[in-house]
């Protein structure tokens, strides 16, 4: 550990921001998506950024990218105020965004050519970025002839090819199967390791917890409604990482219980959190509750399972889990404790009933622990033949 904090400490700076926040919409209808965040990105590390639904995570990729400017703060590129995009700073999108009636060649020579790079130039960077991600003998194919691995190795090559001093990459590895992000994942942490890459540094961001553990320097995890830096954490293993290693195994833990821990994990909220008539809930399908109360309910858990080793066995992004783990706690049905989730007596139950008890026992809890489900039933208890009109709720979710 001591030995990065030097490394870091030493290494030039590339990009700050300090006391950023962004905003959409103007009065009442004012969004709040960052708010007073501080962010430091120097030479030769990877960082990484978590963050749930909500967090400005994309947002904040685009101020960093000059793309869009933020509603307060200061933005520093190589020191200076940044103002417009940034030149030197390239980004890999979640989809692979590539031009279909293009081939590979003339995809990756599209930012060369948007930067007026000489053609001849262009065709032998291009032709070098290529060959450096892989796909040697590809350049005339078209995306449709591709694989997803292939097509986002495209994607990866046109951010390499300008040669940037920042690469950013949105959930470059999302939209890809296990085996293909994996391999990946690992192709593009060889170059790194190699320094083969023209990079100086890289910031990702990932829904993908043991993903940023393994890949990063250091992770950045960010608060929802409105986005925040909440923690900084700092990875003190070096390349290439065993994932099977117990503190590897420990700091996933450790992430996974920060980002559940509602603390943090919400900018306002002061810990578990209790349900009023306005409360958001998660949006999740009753297939999906139903499904990780089985999955909860069987071998080997038992009833109850650490939230990491669940995502890793059903292959659910932090995104995919939590709001269905919230969901069950919501309504009585589990309690969550750090990274561990435990059915209670009422979900054990639910896993044992057949469908018809199960709509029962949701129905009772769904009026018990969620106000405006209670209130919408008395409103129809209240009315002849239990019908009402289409209810309009206010500002306050009151039901008239």
């Amino acid at each position: 550990m001591n030995t990065y904090t030097e490394h870091t400490q030493a290494s030039p700076e590339i990009y700050s921001l300090n006391n950023v926040s962004r905003a959409f919409g103007k009065g009442k209808d004012e969004l709040q998506v960052l708010s007073n965040v501080d962010l430091t990105l120097r030479e030769g590390e990877i960082v990484g950024m978590l963050g749930r639904s909500g967090s400005g995570k994309s947002t904040l990729l685009r101020i960093i990218a000059g793309l869009i400017p933020p509603t307060s703060g200061e933005v520093r590129y190589n020191g200076h105020l940044l103002n417009g995009p940034a030149e030197g700073v390239a980004m890999v999108f979640q989809t692979f965004a590539l031009f279909p009636w293009l081939t590979v060649l003339e995809n990756v020579e599209a930012g060369l050519q948007a930067l007026q790079v000489e053609r001849k130039e262009a065709r032998k960077r291009a032709l070098a970025a290529i060959d450096l991600i892989g796909l040697d003998g590809f350049e005339n194919a078209y995306p449709r002839e591709l694989s997803g691995g292939m097509r986002q190795r495209v994607g990866f090559a046109r951010g390499l090819v300008v040669n940037p001093t920042l690469l950013l990459m949105d959930e470059p590895f999302s939209a890809l199967d296990v085996l293909t992000a994996e391999t990946l994942r690992t192709d593009l942490l060889d170059l790194w390791s190699g320094k083969q890459l023209p990079i100086k540094s890289i910031l990702i961001v990932t829904h993908n917890i043991e993903e940023a553990v393994l890949m990063c320097d250091r992770i950045l995890v960010l608060s929802s409604n409105p986005g925040r830096v909440v923690a900084e954490i700092k990875v003190p293993f070096e390349h290439p990482r065993n994932r099977l290693d117990p503190t590897f195994r420990q700091m996933v833990d450790d992430i996974y219980a920060l980002m559940t821990d509602r603390r943090s994990a919400d900018a306002t909220s002061t810990g578990k959190s209790e349900l009023k008539m306005g409360s958001p809930l998660p949006e999740v399908s009753t297939n999906l509750i139903a499904g990780l109360i089985e999955t909860l309910a069987a071998e080997p858990y038992n009833g109850e399972a650490g939230l990491p080793d669940v995502a890793e066995r059903r292959l659910l992004e932090v995104d995919d889990l939590f709001p269905v783990a919230e969901m069950l706690e919501h309504l009585g049905f589990a309690e969550l404790k750090g990274a561990d989730i435990t059915l209670t007596e009422a979900g054990k139950l639910f896993a044992d009933y057949g469908t018809q008890e199960r709509k029962t026992l949701f129905a009772e809890h769904l009026v018990k622990h969620v106000p405006l489900a209670a209130r919408i039933r008395q409103v129809l208890q209240e009315r002849n033949g239990h019908r009402a009109p289409e209810c309009v709720l206010n500002r306050n979710w009151k039901i008239r």
